[in-house]
């Protein structure tokens, strides 16, 4: 029987996801479409009735500003947001910058994906001859991590996310659902990702093949030991939806120029 609900939501569309490149920890903010589709997704949650009584987002501004885009278009601007870099978007190391298809033409639609979709491949870290490098690191906000700046990830697969991911989660966020509160996570493609493999039991295998598009509000009901009591579900138009899915897969195939 359901006892809990949990909302999981990835960031409205970014600059980089139009551009197709791998933004990761450069701090871009929301495209124009993606102001948008958090301000649908606000609209939508409002209209089926749901009220949040807590939200966690990662300290990348995509994240917070969908956070608060939603909130506001429910009316609900008063409702606490806390943020922390586990809940960060996964650390593509020297990938990041680079454009998906491109890259599939140069090293294969097999390698991009392994690189983007795995679940234990972790890409060739980031160095400081880097050009994102110093953006990253002199950033102030990671002066306010639980770790000092020169541990945190120089590069990540998936399970090194859900590796960082879980203490943030045991702590901080489940102790929030086992008060009875209702809680939205906003944050990323891999950070949500990563928490539906642990919620769900996915395998490392089966991982690969999720995809979540940007600014679809994610619904997951739990029972009172956190797992799920039905799947996953995508809310809103779910024509929609598909689209996205697919939009998102192809990322990462190799376009010529015709």
């Amino acid at each position: 029987m359901s006892k809990y609900k949990l909302f999981l939501l990835r960031h409205g569309e970014g600059a980089w996801n139009k551009e197709n490149r791998f933004c990761s920890w450069v701090d871009q903010k929301l495209s124009e479409d993606g102001v948008k589709e958090a301000q649908e997704c606000g609209r939508l949650l409002k209209e089926q009735g749901y009220k949040f009584d807590m939200v966690f987002t990662s300290i990348l501004s995509r994240s917070i500003q969908t956070a608060w885009l939603v909130l506001e278009a429910m009316g609900q601007e008063w409702v606490p947001v806390v943020k922390s870099w586990r809940l960060n978007e996964r650390h593509y190391g020297a990938l990041i910058g680079l454009n998906r298809a491109e890259m599939a033409l140069n090293h294969g639609e097999e390698q991009v994906k392994l690189w983007r979709r795995s679940y234990d491949v972790t890409p060739p870290p980031i160095d400081e001859s880097h050009p994102y490098f110093l953006e990253i690191y002199n950033d102030r906000r990671y002066t306010t991590c639980d770790l000092p700046k020169e541990n945190l990830p120089r590069a990540e697969s998936l399970k090194e996310v859900l590796d960082r991911l879980l203490p943030y989660w045991n702590s901080t966020v489940v102790p929030e659902i086992q008060r009875g509160r209702t809680v939205l996570i906003s944050a990323h493609g891999n950070s949500c990702r990563a928490l539906l493999k642990h919620l769900e039991g996915i395998s490392d295998d089966d991982i690969v093949s999720v995809t979540l598009p940007t600014g679809i509000p994610v619904l997951l009901e739990l029972d009172e030991n956190l797992r799920p009591v039905k799947p996953r579900q995508l809310l809103g138009d779910q024509e929609k939806i598909q689209a996205a899915i697919k939009k998102v897969e192809d990322q990462g195939k190799a376009k010529t120029s015709t």
